[in-house]
């Protein structure tokens, strides 16, 4: 039987998880020397977010291993995404999920899980918002030892994770006729990154591969110290993904909150695009390198969610002043920069 081509999506589904995939490109901007930074779109699969894509693998692989029967239960630890993606996939198999989480994710993460039948668990008493990775995990492993026909999928250590993103590498080739030169994304699991650069460099192998991480997370090394970009980096006392692949990264970089979610605000207002918190850290890392690229040089940056989910805490001026987040100054520069790039990109013709 063919495969379809990685970029079709089919005209009608019957089932959600049908929808994944085939998502869009975004040019964000150019230099004069036609170096350009392409945004791979991630918040146009279901539940707005690329996590879905691995989420679906991990279901798929206990159940080819006979980890998950009929009528069981998924048990995760997630911050949001994961859980939104497990959400779906639970409906549409007939499982039931329970997502362990603290109250550091997003509030509107939280009701989308609930919305879709999630049950969802608590590590920390309301009005504790610190970052609980290890609580969490520690927890989930706990309940699915405990419970009858419950699997913990563990995303930070299921390789099956990397394999959810293998679509991605096949996705950008296609649209770019392996015309890739840089592919920069966050670094949390490392599913997203590593799951997409692998399989990229198969097809591609000179890609270079750029892992983005907070300032205050621990894969590139310390200092360690709290940060808010939600998702994504790992917190100190947590274990490093099993999916980081060293081997595979070329370089990686620490962008802090403040130049992450000024980027996020600043692309919202001069394009339109609203990016995730994360999102903003790897397109302000992204930029950085803009002015210094070669001629004809194509960056692909992973878009793992978009903003819309952030509307209570990055875009929301009184979140972020209560927590000395605000850098007006920040979003003027990143600004200024894409009035600069956005200025030499061609028009498109519709």
């Amino acid at each position: 039987m063919s495969h379809p081509h990685p970029l079709h999506r089919p005209p009608v589904v019957r089932q959600v998880s049908e929808l994944i995939g085939a998502t869009p490109l975004f040019e964000l901007c150019r230099t004069e020397s036609d170096a350009r930074l392409l945004l791979k779109l991630e918040q146009f699969n279901p539940t707005g977010t690329a996590k879905i894509r691995m989420a679906r693998q991990m279901v798929v692989d206990a159940e080819e291993r006979g980890l998950l029967r009929p009528g069981g239960r998924i048990i995760e630890s997630t911050s949001g995404n994961t859980g939104l993606g497990l959400a779906v996939v639970a409906a549409e198999r007939g499982y039931t999920f329970t997502a362990v989480v603290d109250h550091h994710a997003s509030k509107d993460k939280l009701r989308a899980m609930k919305a879709m039948g999630a049950e969802l668990v608590y590590v920390a008493a309301e009005g504790d918002e610190d970052l609980a990775t290890a609580a969490r995990e520690e927890l989930a492993e706990r309940m699915a030892a405990e419970s009858d026909n419950a699997y913990f999928t563990e995303q930070h250590n299921n390789l099956a994770n990397g394999v959810g993103y293998h679509p991605v590498a096949r996705e950008l080739d296609a649209a770019l006729d392996g015309r890739i030169d840089i592919l920069i994304g966050a670094v949390g699991t490392g599913g997203g990154l590593f799951g997409t650069g692998g399989a990229l460099r198969e097809t591609v192998p000179d890609v270079r591969i750029v892992g983005v991480e907070p300032k205050g997370s621990i894969a590139f090394g310390p200092p360690a110290h709290d940060y808010h970009q939600s998702g994504t980096g790992t917190p100190e006392g947590a274990t490093i993904g099993a999916m980081v692949d060293y081997g595979l990264l070329d370089e990686g970089a620490k962008v802090g909150d403040v130049e992450a979610f000024a980027t996020a605000r600043a692309v919202a207002r001069r394009t339109g695009l609203m990016l995730g918190g994360s999102a903003g850290g790897v397109v302000y890392e992204a930029l950085t390198r803009m002015p210094s690229l070669a001629p004809g040089t194509t960056m692909v940056a992973l878009i793992n969610d978009g903003g819309e989910k952030y509307l209570d805490t990055v875009f929301d001026d009184d979140w972020m002043g209560a927590r000395d987040l605000l850098s007006p100054d920040t979003e003027r520069e990143v600004d200024e920069l894409l009035a600069k790039l956005r200025r030499v990109a061609p028009d498109v013709q519709g």
